[in-house]
């Protein structure tokens, strides 16, 4: 990884020697496909911002990991190279652990409770562990629920994901639940994931439905069930020092065209989320729809891990993340 940090830098200096004349230039990384939720969010980021800041502020995105992978692009934020990212949460968990609280097994029943929960007092806690990090938050996205797929059965019982080998972020919860659950999880990059379920090397793969979709896994993935074994987000993340160097004035239009991007992406996403089914099946995908009985053994074998969790966080975060749970009724 530190071998490839100057690399990067160096890619990102080339990339933006055009712009140089700018008042302030904002390069923004991602690994998400050009046409997922949230590259499109990024780009009303970029046109908000520099509409906002009457072209003072250009922005340059870029998408679909051409600066690397995830780890890659939090990597070059904690240190500068990069201003800002877009990035699945899972990945900052090894920087961040206290960011697992918000990626337990079957947490969320809704987007809605999802959402209600990071905007509030325990986003704004784990906001406070981000900055002791380097990192300024500017915000939540949605990844969504997700759901397994695999090329060696359908799952219709939880013997049937037994000896299955599936790539998961690189978070420690997911990597226990999958376990607990009898499965073998490899954590993987994702831009090691295509060409690892072509090959074989792994039978399957999680993602929400517009990931499966964009990402073209129905081409390299058979079997697909609608598990929802977590709610994901999408951390949008900036360099500490740079995003405090800049006046208060340009800070405060950076957050207002973030708060735009964000609410127009959580919209698109349930848009893209909900026609991802479809698409995939049409594709040729096998749908397998899980049953009331399996959903609840599903949670009933994972319980264990949504406690291990907690046992190992913050103690006034989880009771925060408890009060929270239980002032929405979830």
């Amino acid at each position: 990884m530190k071998a490839l940090l100057p690399i990067i830098a160096a890619s990102i200096i080339a990339l933006s020697a055009t712009t140089a004349s700018a008042t302030d230039l904002i390069r923004v990384a991602g690994n998400f496909a050009v046409e997922h939720a949230s590259s499109l969010a990024m780009a009303k980021f970029e046109e908000e911002l520099e509409r906002l800041s009457n072209g003072e502020i250009d922005v340059n995105i870029f998408p679909a990991q051409q600066l690397g992978g995830a780890a890659e692009n939090v990597q070059a934020v904690k240190i500068g190279a990069v201003e800002m990212m877009w990035v699945g949460t899972a990945y900052l968990t090894r920087t961040v652990p206290e960011l697992e609280i918000v990626g337990l097994p079957f947490q969320f029943p809704s987007r809605e409770q999802a959402f209600a929960i990071v905007d509030g007092p325990v986003g704004a806690a784990l906001d406070e562990k981000l900055s002791r990090e380097g990192m300024t938050s500017m915000g939540y996205m949605e990844l969504g629920f997700r759901h397994l797929t695999n090329n060696v059965r359908p799952i219709e019982t939880i013997d049937d994901i037994a000896g299955l080998k599936i790539r998961l972020q690189p978070n420690e919860t997911h990597l226990a639940t999958f376990r607990a659950l009898g499965a073998n999880p490899v954590a993987m990059d994702v831009k090691e994931l295509y060409s690892a379920l072509e090959q074989g090397v792994i039978d399957g793969q999680e993602n929400p439905f517009a990931i499966i979709n964009v990402a073209g896994y129905a081409d390299v993935q058979k079997y697909l069930s609608n598990t929802g074994h977590f709610f994901d987000f999408i951390s949008v993340a900036a360099n500490k020092d740079w995003f405090d160097g800049l006046d208060a004035d340009k800070q405060a239009m950076v957050r207002e065209a973030m708060a735009t991007a964000v609410a127009y992406q959580r919209q698109l996403a349930a848009e893209q989320d909900a026609a991802g089914l479809a698409t995939l099946t049409e594709k040729g995908m096998s749908y397998t729809e899980v049953s009331p009985e399996l959903a609840s053994m599903l949670r009933e074998k994972t319980a264990g891990v949504a406690a291990e969790t907690k046992g190992r966080l913050d103690p006034e975060l989880v009771t925060l993340l408890d009060d929270e749970t239980a002032r929405l009724g979830m």
